[in-house]
């Protein structure tokens, strides 16, 4: 009959032993999302497959893609989310930062430079502004873009409720138009650069900071552009 001890010790070992499966589920879940987010940017997301993506990862069984993450809009939707979840914490610092300013620029800086800092932090070579690009251009998937953003990123709002408040009289019929030309300025630039430095092209900016100086620059422009009376 089993000691008190040992009884003690073998209970330990049973409620750690889920420990190693559920990190080896995770790191294969990781690993499939960063391989499906460099076939996507290097190659388009209808001409990669779950068998490639799988084989790619080194995975035996083909089937892991699906049985990790579903379809392929749920597969999406995953790397979206992980992505709007790494800069999520980058805004919300920025946004303690200058509350309550009355600065369009402020506001317009918490937008982008969470995104420019996480493209620095992750390193060349990166992948997913290149895939974002492709979403935002495809009217199907920016849906999918736009949710999951909005979803995993509630400090965005916080963004543009700072940014409208230094736009008070601001027409609200053209609001959801300069959103959509800001975003896209924001992801197809991004793109731009991460491109250039997958392929060691000259750079328009030495620094993702310097970029997103640039980028701001541009936007300000945008928001503060004259609307004509249609």
């Amino acid at each position: 009959m089993p000691s008190e001890s040992s009884g003690g010790a073998s209970e330990e070992w049973q409620a750690d032993k889920p420990a190693p499966r559920r990190r080896k589920k995770e790191a294969t879940q990781e690993l499939i999302l960063d391989t499906a987010e460099r076939l996507f940017a290097e190659n388009g997301i209808y001409a990669v497959s779950n068998r490639q993506i799988a084989e790619a990862a080194g995975q035996g069984n083909t089937a892991v893609v699906g049985y990790h993450f579903g379809n392929r809009t749920d597969l999406i939707r995953a790397l979206v989310s992980r992505f709007h979840r790494g800069i999520e914490p980058s805004r919300e610092a920025l946004l303690q930062q200058i509350s309550g300013s009355n600065q369009l620029r402020d506001w317009l800086e918490c937008q982008v430079r969470p995104i420019t800092n996480r493209f620095d932090e992750l390193g060349s070579p990166t992948w997913f502004a290149r895939f974002g690009a492709q979403l935002i251009s495809d009217p199907e998937l920016s849906d999918i873009l736009l949710e999951e953003s909005w979803r995993e990123s509630p400090s965005l709002q916080q963004t543009v409720d700072g940014l409208l408040k230094c736009l008070p009289f601001f027409p609200t019929q053209v609001l959801p138009e300069r959103t959509d030309c800001a975003m896209f300025l924001i992801i197809q630039m991004c793109a731009q650069r991460e491109r250039a430095l997958a392929d060691g092209l000259p750079l328009i900016r030495a620094t993702w900071s310097e970029m997103a100086t640039g980028l701001v620059d541009a936007l300000v422009g945008i928001w503060t552009a004259p609307v004509t009376p249609v």
